[in-house]
């Protein structure tokens, strides 16, 4: 399968290899007594950080103990470096700095980047953050995992717009519309199918109709913070390789900011081969869903008495990538179920997703298996078609894919598709 995870070719342990021993050497160097370094005082206070904010929750940039102007972050790094300052002691600079570079190209302010302010403060900042991963692409056609981002982030930021507290009561219409429309869906079939029916289809119906703004609010925030985690993540890395190429990803491996998967991935890209850039795709949108965001979606879709699962599962169900070639999450994986009720077996037969983006497994599964998978194809195979795509003015593409159009249709569908019958022995 793509993506797999594999022993790493000599080369990828050569670089491995490599970084520990830089690492020896800069606590060799630490543990032995030497004369006092003469520095230009630019890092001082900046080494041995652990980020305050590496998750991203709260404004600014990884800490604030850390600049977020990428020229006093360049200088502090520069010193440190000319010093031969260990590189593990200087990570969290490190990421900064890329991730002020990466902002200010882009045109986000990092120091005042804050999700917990909604929608309508970080309206610019959500374009931005798109828009510069289809930047990437654009810049370098190896990056796919990118452009994937910028392409999917057209259907995300939709629905971003679709829950805007700005827009109350068309966000809780929506909600309020998907729940009703399983709910009487649900009331009107028999008992047995009651029995058979999953838990969060249930929760949707029972807790969707009474969805408030509040909650709405609630939701908005934390996906915009795992917006600005994954950014936060893959930004630096990005930025790093398009300006310092293998010499900087070299450096934030050697600074422990690159895991196993993720040196795989760059050398991939590195390597100037398909299959690189095929296995990197993979690889770093595993380390986007299963290692950076992943806690949070798991303390998203359990917080609030069922409206976490309520929400996580009304924005799967509505969902409609906007990578060419993705299917919905409904038509990917409808939900099928048979079990016994009343002493008889059936099979209840739904037009709803099988299962909740918040949930870890199905949720790789279904990038695998749908949404990387359709964009290593347009990728590979309709380059110019991509291209344009990313080209497309991004608020103009996000309109395109808002959800609260389909609303109508969606509730519809609902409505329709319903099978209940005697399971086949």
């Amino acid at each position: 399968m793509p993506g797999a995870v594999h022993c790493p070719p000599p080369w990828v342990r050569t670089t491995t290899i490599r970084t520990v021993l830089v690492v020896l050497l800069g606590v060799v160097v630490l543990a032995v007594p030497t004369p006092p370094l003469t520095h230009a005082a630019g890092y001082d206070g900046l080494l041995d950080i652990t980020p305050a904010n590496a998750a991203a929750e709260s404004i600014g940039g990884l800490d604030p103990r850390l600049p977020t102007d990428s020229g006093v972050l360049g200088a502090a790094l520069t010193a440190a470096r000319a010093d031969r300052v260990a590189p593990m002691r200087y990570a969290a600079l490190l990421q900064q700095y890329w991730l002020a570079r990466g902002s200010e190209v882009s045109g986000i302010d990092l120091a005042a980047w804050d999700p917990n302010a909604g929608l309508v403060a970080n309206a610019a900042v959500v374009d931005h953050v798109y828009e510069n991963y289809g930047r990437y692409q654009l810049r370098r056609a190896e990056l796919y995992w990118s452009g994937m981002a910028g392409l999917a982030g057209g259907s995300f930021a939709a629905g971003f717009w679709d829950l805007d507290l700005g827009r109350t009561v068309l966000g809780v219409y929506a909600v309020h519309a998907l729940g009703n429309a399983v709910a009487s869906t649900v009331g009107g079939l028999p008992g047995q199918a009651m029995t058979l029916l999953p838990p969060d289809p249930r929760t949707l119906a029972t807790v969707g109709p009474a969805m408030s703004s509040e909650d709405l609010d609630w939701y908005q925030k934390r996906l915009l913070m795992m917006q600005k985690h994954i950014y936060f993540d893959m930004v630096p890395m990005h930025e790093a390789y398009l300006t310092g190429g293998r010499a900087a990803v070299e450096e934030m491996a050697a600074a422990g900011l690159l895991d196993e998967n993720a040196e795989i991935a760059w050398n991939g890209i590195l390597s100037g081969t398909p299959s690189g850039y095929v296995d990197a795709l993979f690889r770093m949108a595993s380390r986007e869903q299963n290692q950076i965001v992943a806690d949070q979606w798991d303390v998203t879709a359990a917080a609030r008495n069922g409206v976490g699962r309520a929400l996580t599962y009304a924005t799967t169900l509505a969902a409609q990538p906007s990578v060419p070639g993705s299917r919905a999450p409904g038509k990917a994986a409808p939900m099928v179920v048979t079990g016994d009720a009343d002493g008889a077996n059936y099979r209840l037969r739904t037009p709803l997703p099988a299962f909740n983006w918040a949930d870890r497994d199905p949720r790789w599964q279904y990038i695998v298996s749908d949404i990387a998978t359709s964009y290593q194809r347009l990728a590979e195979d309709r380059p110019g078609e991509l291209r344009a795509l990313l080209a497309v003015q991004f608020r103009d593409f996000v309109e395109s894919q808002r959800v609260l159009r389909r609303v109508p249709d969606l509730a519809r569908d609902m409505s329709t598709g319903w099978e209940l019958s005697p399971a086949q022995p």
